[in-house]
């Protein structure tokens, strides 16, 4: 099923992902983990150009964590203080049960991720069943919630396929995909990958790509390439250049957004993005 062209080809929505769940705080003591630390990370991120945080939250020990309460104390923080679009994980840990998966949309983010299927993700297993997916899928339209529907491999595109024509287009109306490459057990992070992916995303769907670890700039540069939007973040890695460790996400997004520039193609506003995704101007 093809989704409707939106506004926003002559500019590049950027995302970033400070956190994830990968990191400790004590290997990667930068990491925001802290509501303090990420919304101070959210401010100079948007500042450099970002216009969707993807969050992950930590709990009071450093460690990932679903808590609702905080869920939604964090949508409710960067809500006050940015004009980023906020978009919650529903990935979590890799061990986190399917309910607490679903929960998260109880915080009511403006996006929220979908992952398409399952995955080997270094030496764990991402576990989406389909059954999940499209319980997550359904439940995000009843909320209004906008998907971002992440890709790690190119066979989760046909399962999007399978998921717009049996249970028809998403909130907001228009699709967007993240095509999340370089996760060992997923598709590499190459142009080649790339654009084999791109014959297989749905007509008229917008997509982001991100290249974790040392994938990050050539994913990068062949998105920009292609016509595609960015995320890049903490999340997705921690170094800057070989040698170089990442200072924090605002110097990940300055470089994403010079490249974007280079390429014609400046950041897009959160204003924009909302236009261009579909965000729902009640959430």
């Amino acid at each position: 099923m093809a989704a409707a062209k939106r506004p926003g080809g002559h500019g590049t929505l950027i995302t970033v992902a400070p956190t994830g769940a990968e990191h400790t705080k004590a290997d990667v003591p930068n990491l925001p983990v802290t509501l303090e630390e990420l919304v101070a990370e959210a401010v100079a991120c948007e500042a450099a150009g970002a216009a969707m945080i993807h969050v992950h939250i930590r709990g009071a020990d450093t460690t990932p964590t679903l808590d609702p309460q905080r869920l939604k104390d964090t949508v409710a923080a960067l809500r006050e203080q940015t004009d980023l679009v906020v978009q919650l994980s529903t990935g979590g840990a890799v061990a986190d049960p399917e309910e607490d998966r679903l929960r998260v949309l109880d915080a009511m983010p403006d996006s929220a991720s979908c992952t398409m299927g399952t995955v080997n993700f270094g030496d764990d297993v991402f576990l989406n069943r389909w059954e999940f997916v499209v319980e997550l899928h359904k439940r995000m339209r009843e909320r209004r919630i906008v998907p971002e529907y992440e890709i790690f491999d190119i066979g989760q595109l046909a399962s999007l396929a399978r998921l717009l024509d049996q249970h028809g287009l998403p909130a907001g109306g228009h699709v967007h995909v993240d095509l999340v490459m370089g996760v060992p057990g997923g598709m590499p992070g190459d142009t080649e990958t790339l654009a084999a992916a791109l014959r297989a995303i749905p007509a008229g769907a917008t997509f982001s790509a991100t290249g974790v670890g040392r994938t990050s700039l050539p994913v990068m540069l062949a998105s920009l390439s292609a016509g595609g939007h960015l995320r890049v973040g903490m999340e997705d890695t921690v170094s800057y250049a070989r040698g170089e460790r990442v200072r924090d996400n605002a110097q990940l997004v300055e470089r994403a957004a010079q490249l974007a520039s280079v390429a014609q193609r400046p950041p897009l506003s959160a204003a924009e993005v909302r236009t261009l995704i579909g965000v729902a101007q009640s959430n």
